[in-house]
């Protein structure tokens, strides 16, 4: 409580006019408060994830372990517990709730308190001010963190209910995945209001005004480790940021690695270094974008952390990195083009990285021999083992999470805090 007022105190020092404040008050310099915000999400980014992505980048043949830009952004830490009546371990629903608007809730409510009654969220504060206001999200874009942001709902379930709500939301750019989710009729309705609607990621570049719903993927994009060249959500945040810039007041827009989560969810680290590699690529468009624009405030971290990930295992001083860097597809990929194969192996060996060993051999037949669920999970178990990665459950672990800001106001996030906090303070800021 003494944090959240020290920095609400901050917060109301760097809003107030050098004309009220007593002249032996008044700073050597002006303050500066953001025009614009930009909201960073990794679903499911705990500290290990930003640790195991370090050593995933570093050159070997160096002296040193090069640094990321999540070191040099790094300013604090968020608690992620949900309210009281979920315990202590949140999911992404409200754990989202309370980075959009400052309150704890349970587990799957969507913009909602403990009570089910709608709570109003950052963007649409910043809509009130006539801000423009958008999302970017690699998941459907109805899934429980944009949904958090733009709308309400008793349970992250109600998929369809949800992008209904979208069509009233205000939201200027709206991107991602999740087709299934938008019927021929919902897609006209967007159209009446003015929404640009594309489907094919390419038509993206033609557009260069106006607002934008974006459905590139009928649930998920694409995984980064079967496309490393796409580079989709960096794209969709370039795009994001040249369609906001040109609204006078300002914007809000929130982006989200939001499969992260999902890889860490199939204890997956090949895939999941690949998402964490285009999230990483994501900041640092904006990092480039608030060079340009030093009015822009942008704040990055987790809702929680997912898979409860280490970075070594099985008693061994080591981890083994370079594992990953061999591997061509995604292991659901892999075993998705091989499962119907019965001379696999080779192609297997080509796309793996490496030639697996007599037992690892006898593993991999006996779960091709099963299904493609089976086959996806020995291939899995096989690049933890050679990497020597460690993980303790496929749901959720209850530990902090890291802060990452840069910008104007960025010191109000530095140390420890509720992930309430962060959403207090940058509505305070609006």
């Amino acid at each position: 409580m003494l944090n959240q007022t020290i920095k609400g105190l901050m917060a109301i020092a760097l809003l107030t006019p050098l004309s009220v404040l007593a002249a032996n008050e008044t700073p050597t310099e002006t303050p500066k408060t953001p025009k614009n915000i930009i909201y960073l999400i990794g679903d499911g980014m705990g500290p290990a994830y930003t640790t195991a992505y370090r050593y995933y980048k570093d050159n070997p043949n160096t002296e040193e372990v090069e640094t990321t830009v999540f070191d040099r952004l790094l300013v604090g830490m968020a608690r992620t517990a949900p309210a009281r009546v979920s315990g202590y371990v949140t999911d992404s629903a409200a754990a989202a709730t309370a980075l959009s608007t400052g309150v704890k809730t349970y587990n799957g409510a969507i913009g909602v308190d403990t009570d089910k009654r709608p709570i109003e969220t950052l963007l649409e504060k910043a809509k009130k001010d006539d801000k423009a206001i958008g999302i970017t999200v690699t998941s459907q874009v109805n899934h429980a963190t944009p949904a958090s942001f733009l709308s309400h709902n008793e349970s992250r379930k109600n998929y369809e209910q949800i992008a209904k709500d979208y069509l009233d939301s205000g939201a200027d750019v709206i991107m991602g995945g999740g087709q299934r989710y938008f019927d021929k009729n919902l897609l006209a309705q967007f159209k009446k209001k003015g929404y640009q609607v594309l489907e094919n990621f390419d038509k993206l570049n033609d557009v260069h005004s106006g607002k934008v719903l974006g459905l590139f993927a009928d649930v998920q994009l694409p995984w980064v480790i079967d496309n490393p060249n796409a580079h989709q959500l960096s794209k969709m945040t370039q795009k994001s940021l040249e369609l906001l810039s040109q609204h006078n007041n300002g914007f809000v827009l929130l982006i989200e690695g939001s499969i992260i989560d999902w890889a860490g969810h199939a204890n997956d680290i090949a895939t999941t270094m690949g998402e964490m590699d285009e999230f990483a690529r994501t900041l640092e468009v904006v990092e480039t974008y608030i060079r340009k624009h030093p009015d822009t405030l942008m704040v990055a971290t987790a809702d929680h952390d997912t898979g409860g990930l280490t970075v070594g295992a099985n008693n061994k001083k080591s981890w083994n990195p370079g594992v990953l860097h061999k591997i061509k597809a995604s292991p659901m990929t892999i075993a998705k083009q091989l499962i119907s194969q019965k001379q696999w192996k080779t192609g297997f060996a080509k796309l793996i990285g490496f030639e697996p060993k007599d037992n690892e051999w006898k593993a991999l037949t006996k779960a091709h021999s099963q299904d493609e669920q089976h086959f996806a999970m020995a291939i899995i178990d096989l690049v933890n083992k050679r990497s020597n990665t460690g993980w303790t459950t496929d749901d959720h672990t209850a530990v902090d999470v890291q802060v990452f800001a840069k910008g104007p106001a960025s010191q109000l996030f530095v140390g420890s805090q509720d992930n309430t906090e962060i959403a207090d303070t940058l509505s305070s800021l609006l």
